[in-house]
């Protein structure tokens, strides 16, 4: 099936992207999505490339339990008020057969003694393991994280962006002192930020969320935020700093070294599988999927072309090509014979693929396959004996590019607006970050967001003095710089 131009329908593009580049699958529960191996492919190499800089900045993985009790919950006021809405519950543990043979249902007596949450995020679980684990200074500071998959019952969902389970990695830190903690949480956002420029090529800016869009139970929530092609903003990350009100709430204390007990300064941090719409949307184009070669599951396809009497002789030089980049690069041989090549190139294409090899019997007597980049250009001879020197400059080429177009795309699509109805109106006809001096409060910034849609995206860390300056959202002086923009 054709895939739906990206100007006609931005939505319908995103779906048809997915679908052709065989991400996704659906699944017989409503909002759960089956990620087919291409699909789970990126998020291995998004997971390997992040697990290996967390791992540098000294923290260490364990798992904790997907079944959370539910009186954890209610331990921390917003906490479980961010999450009762979107919370799972298990009553009982057995089924039995229906009396009337149609199926079974719920066993009456195995109703749970206490209802149990399936894990919409974990902070109440590990703070009560931290409880056990935490005594003294020399406990700290602890620095955990986990890779999990995670439960919100959401009404509205979204292959990757939104859906009722989602795979993520989740990082939870105690820390003796507060400057410690705030410390922590902002290093966490750069890792973020550098992951997403360097491995997915996707430009981010760093800024601190408004307390209208903190996280539940944080003190101040941190964010990385991408533009997408259409000019939405997409949430690419989080990281919180929250104080001390999870060891307030599960009485996790230490005695300092002066001998007095206080309590442990926390935070948290997380990316999850919507990094992966975050690349769909960021790069690809109206023939399907352009994966970054840092992240593409299969970096290089190399497609034999032969006849029937030519079939050795082109096997045996793909082959050798393959040994030769197979250890540098992820490669796959497309030997299908049911397929014709034309069928193969389309499908690599939609798939994303970074780069495609050709070689037939001639390229064979010339001693070079002949190349063609997912991103576009003229076909070009990679020679068999430079390969994987030559292989290696595309790539890096390739990738660099992608980053370069991504960051002038945002940077375009960064503007300042001058009033209210300037904002609604760019944000149904160009949208993108609209930066303003910022002066409102909690319910001008939910006023605008009725008004135009448009949410207070973050307060960039990186920002000059708005002293002087009016807000020309509310007309009261200006605090900070604020952006603007309508958000998946």
């Amino acid at each position: 099936m054709p895939i739906t131009p990206r100007a006609a329908d931005y939505n319908q593009w995103y779906l048809d992207v997915i679908d052709q580049g065989g991400l996704v699958d659906d699944s017989p529960v409503r909002g759960c999505k089956v990620l087919k191996p291409h699909g789970y492919g990126i998020w291995e190499e998004i997971q390997r490339d992040l697990d290996r800089r967390i791992k540098e900045t000294g923290h260490v993985n364990a798992y904790f339990p997907l079944f959370i009790p539910m009186s954890f919950l209610s331990r921390e006021a917003a906490h479980v008020e961010g999450f009762a809405k979107e919370a799972a519950l298990v009553t009982h543990h057995r089924l039995r057969a229906r009396k009337d043979g149609r199926g079974v249902e719920p066993d009456p007596e195995s109703v749970l003694d206490e209802p149990l949450v399936i894990r919409p995020t974990s902070e109440t679980v590990i703070w009560h393991m931290y409880g056990r684990w935490i005594d003294s200074w020399r406990d700290l500071p602890l620095l955990i994280n986990q890779w999990a998959n995670v439960v919100r019952w959401e009404m509205k969902t979204r292959p990757f962006l939104r859906t009722t389970e989602f795979l993520w990695q989740e990082g939870h830190t105690a820390h003796a002192t507060e400057a410690e903690a705030r410390e922590e949480a902002l290093r966490m956002l750069d890792v973020y930020a550098a992951f997403c420029a360097e491995t997915l090529a996707l430009p981010v800016v760093r800024g601190r969320k408004s307390s209208v869009e903190r996280f539940a139970g944080a003190v101040d929530t941190y964010t990385i935020e991408a533009l997408m092609q259409n000019g939405w903003a997409l949430q690419g990350g989080t990281s919180h700093f929250l104080g001390q009100n999870f060891a307030k709430a599960f009485d996790v204390t230490f005695q300092n070294q002066d001998g007095v007990r206080d309590l442990v300064w926390a935070t948290s941090w997380g990316v999850t599988t919507r990094l992966v719409g975050a690349i769909v949307m960021s790069h690809s184009d109206d023939a399907g999927l352009v994966l970054p070669p840092k992240v593409a599951p299969i970096q290089v396809v190399i497609v034999p072309v032969y006849k029937t009497e030519e079939r050795s002789v082109v096997l045996e030089a793909v082959e050798r090509l393959r040994r030769a980049l197979g250890v540098r690069f992820r490669v796959k041989v497309d030997d299908r014979d049911h397929l014709r090549p034309g069928a193969k190139y389309f499908e690599w294409e939609q798939k994303g693929v970074p780069l495609r090899l050709e070689v037939g019997p001639r390229d064979v007597a010339k001693g070079a396959a002949l190349a063609r980049k997912r991103s576009g250009g003229d076909k070009f001879p990679v020679p068999f004996e430079a390969a994987e020197v030559l292989v290696g400059e595309v790539l890096d080429a390739m990738q660099a590019e992608l980053l370069a177009r991504a960051t002038a795309f945002r940077d375009a699509r960064t503007t300042s607006v001058s009033s209210l109805e300037e904002l609604g109106e760019r944000v149904e006809s160009e949208p993108g970050f609209l930066r303003v001096p910022w002066g409102g409060d909690d319910a001008d910034e939910e006023r605008i967001k009725e008004a135009t849609k448009a949410t207070l995206r973050c307060h960039p860390l990186e920002s000059e003095s708005v002293a002087g300056l009016t807000c020309p959202l509310t007309g009261k002086p200006a605090r900070e710089w604020a952006l603007f923009d309508r958000a998946y």
